[in-house]
């Protein structure tokens, strides 16, 4: 079934851009109804942007993607269409039914939005915001369909060490340093190995003709280097690899009900383009997904908490229609790990897919956003562990780190390392909220905290 949207009209103001006045509440998918796909989130000035391509309509029988758009949020659930880029205000000079994949980059005060030209090149077109205007500054591709024995298109750009790097491809991913000036190579595409690779159409290893797939993207968490293809993902130490493939992120248990089909001929594993971005010390996986549409050509966003093990490699995923941002009362549990903000915490493996977060400051905190069905709610019930018989504080705070106290409770843990049930009683509550736990601790006396629940 696909949500409707009630939206304003579009109003022109600029040469190629459209700003949009309306807004969406939403989950899972991010933007319903509208054919956002092929998304890139990054955030800038604290809020996020996704850069995107466009599927026309749920009546679509192919990959009909006439222009690409831009959309924000400031907590990655309520979101605004910003602006439109049409490829006749691009190098292309007419209309077009085939804008794929897109990425974005800043450096040095201007903003580059790269864009795929069908499956053949990608340009880039320069502007002074994040959403424009835009201008097509060097008139050609700057990545030709010759340039490489792969395609040039489907790109993804990463930032390392004050260098920007652009991928590309499909079966074969290659890799360049861009110039200073963002919309030139500094080098000659190289070629990024894979040892063992996997993909959608090559979950056996045995199919060398079509080992991977397109839209490569790559990333960096704590020094290593992830290069993925939808959700499978090899990892390396070096951004020109080589990279030894790991794992898929997403499996036959990460749906909830209804979320789980329809999809891709070639399964769940197939069409999940997406991205990879970092937010508050939260990761997420933003992909595509058609279980709500029923039509491949006519595609969501997705969003996805991204919980990283011990040993580097990606926990998989769950898919469901919650999202990220957003927290229900009623649920039997929140997990601690799922935060929208944090600082002074990591995120701690208990055992195989089951996360916490673990205090490293005396001082911490972790923020939730878009708290629902908390009125009639007194109470607080954390799951914490600790190795040390500690006492500690959490002082639960509405709206902001600075909010109105609406509970606060000194705790004594056993010490035994197992998790224990301590409860907190809350006053003041709104229905919807934005709550901050406030974490005090005595010094190098670390507490755990796996879940939390909502009492009556």
């Amino acid at each position: 079934m696909v949500n409707n949207m009630n939206c304003f009209k579009e109003k022109i103001v600029g040469f190629g851009v459209f700003l949009i006045s309306f807004a969406v509440l939403g989950q899972n998918p991010i933007v319903a109804n509208q054919g956002l796909n092929d998304p890139h989130i990054h955030i800038f000035d604290n809020k996020a942007y996704v850069y995107a391509s466009h599927d026309t309509s749920i009546d679509n029988k192919g990959f009909l993607m006439e222009d690409w758009w831009i959309w924000s949020s400031p907590d990655l659930v309520n979101w605004k269409k910003e602006s439109v880029l049409k490829p006749e205000h691009t190098y292309i000079g007419k209309p077009f039914t085939q804008c794929w994949a897109t990425d974005v980059a800043y450096k040095n005060g201007k903003y580059y939005w790269y864009f795929s030209e069908g499956n053949e090149q990608t340009g880039v077109v320069v502007g002074d915001s994040p959403v424009g205007p835009w201008k097509d500054v060097l008139g050609k591709p700057l990545l030709t369909s010759d340039m490489t024995p792969t395609h040039e298109y489907d790109i993804g750009l990463i930032e390392d060490n004050g260098n920007h790097y652009i991928i590309f491809g499909v079966w074969d991913y290659y890799i360049a340093k861009l110039n200073d000036d963002m919309i030139s190579l500094a080098e000659k595409p190289r070629k990024l190995e894979i040892n063992n690779p996997r993909g959608p159409y090559n979950l056996d290893g045995k199919n060398l003709k079509m080992p991977t797939d397109d839209k490569p993207f790559m990333h960096k968490h704590n020094g290593k280097f992830y290069l993925s293809w939808g959700i499978f993902y090899a990892m390396s130490d070096s951004v020109y690899g080589p990279f030894d493939y790991k794992d898929q992120i997403m499996k036959k248990e990460s749906f909830a009900q209804g979320f789980d089909s329809p999809t891709w001929p070639h399964g769940f594993q197939q069409g999940r383009h997406g991205s990879f971005f970092e937010w508050h010390n939260q990761t997420y996986f933003a992909y595509c997904d058609i279980s709500q549409t029923g039509n491949r050509y006519f595609r969501d966003t997705f969003i996805s908490y991204i919980h990283y093990k011990a040993n580097g490699e990606i926990a998989t995923i769950r898919v469901d229609g919650i999202g990220v941002g957003n927290y229900n009362a009623n649920e039997s549990k929140i997990e601690a790990e799922d935060y929208f903000d944090a600082d002074g915490v990591q995120k701690v493996e208990l055992k195989e897919n089951d996360f916490a977060i673990q205090t490293l400051k005396e001082n911490s905190y972790i923020g939730f956003t878009n708290i629902k069905n908390l009125k009639d709610k007194k109470a607080i019930s954390f799951k914490i562990a600790s190795d040390y018989k500690t006492t500690f504080e959490i002082e639960i705070r509405k709206e902001s780190l600075n909010g109105k106290v609406v509970g606060n409770y000194k705790f004594k843990t056993k010490g035994s390392g197992k998790l224990e049930d301590l409860k907190c009683e809350l006053n003041g509550l709104s229905d919807k909220e934005t709550l901050y736990f406030k974490i005090k601790t005595p010094k190098n006396e670390q507490i755990t905290i796996n879940s939390f629940s909502f009492l009556k």
